[in-house]
C-alpha cells in the first residue's frame, strides 16, 4: 500500500515568535506564475466597501486593472492557519533521510481568517470557499465513536423496513 508523502513538521521556531498574518493572507481568483518578493501592498489595496451580503462584510479592490470583490472569514474553530516552508537539512539531520523522512516543514506565519475574491459576483454564503468549510463539520461527524445502542437501535431499524 502507497504511503504517501510523509513528513515532519515544526510547531516551533527555536524560540522565536511566528509571525501573525492575520488580515494579509488573501485568495484570489487567479493564478499567479511567479514566486518570489514583492510589494503587494504597493499595488493591492483592498477597501471597505461599506455593504454586506449575506452577513459578509464585503470588500474591494484591483488586481491588473480587474475589479474584485471580497469578505475576510475567520479560520474554523478547533483549526488553524498556517504558512509552511520547506526546511533545508543540516547533516547531522541527514541521518532521518536513511529512514524515508525526507520532507521537513516549519511554520513561517500563522493567520486567523482569509480574505477570498470573487471576480464578478459579490461574496456569499454560496461560494465554493465558504462551502467547503462543511465538510470539516461533516469530517468530524464521521470519525465520532458511535455508541453500540445506537447501532442496535439502527440494525433494528432497517430490519423493520425490510
Amino acid at each position: 500500500m502507497d504511503k504517501g508523502i510523509q513528513g515532519t513538521i515544526n510547531l516551533r521556531r527555536n524560540g522565536e515568535e511566528t509571525v501573525d498574518l492575520s488580515g494579509k493572507v488573501h485568495l484570489l481568483p487567479c493564478c499567479i506564475k511567479y514566486n518570489g518578493p514583492c510589494d503587494v501592498s504597493d499595488y493591492f489595496k483592498p477597501k471597505p466597501t461599506g455593504m454586506e451580503s449575506e452577513g459578509l462584510k464585503t470588500q474591494e479592490a484591483c488586481f491588473r486593472g480587474r475589479k474584485l470583490l471580497g469578505a475576510s472569514v475567520p479560520i474554523p474553530d478547533g483549526y488553524s492557519g498556517f504558512v509552511l516552508g520547506k526546511k533545508s537539512l543540516d547533516k547531522r539531520k541527514a541521518s532521518n533521510i536513511s529512514e524515508g523522512n525526507s520532507n521537513f516543514w516549519e511554520i513561517n506565519a500563522k493567520y486567523k481568517n482569509i480574505t477570498y475574491w470573487n471576480h464578478d459576483s459579490l461574496p456569499s454564503q454560496d461560494d465554493a470557499f465558504l462551502r467547503s468549510f462543511h465538510w470539516l463539520a461533516v469530517a468530524k461527524t464521521m470519525h465520532e465513536p458511535v455508541a453500540a445502542e445506537d447501532l442496535v437501535s439502527a440494525s433494528a431499524a432497517l430490519e423493520k423496513l425490510n
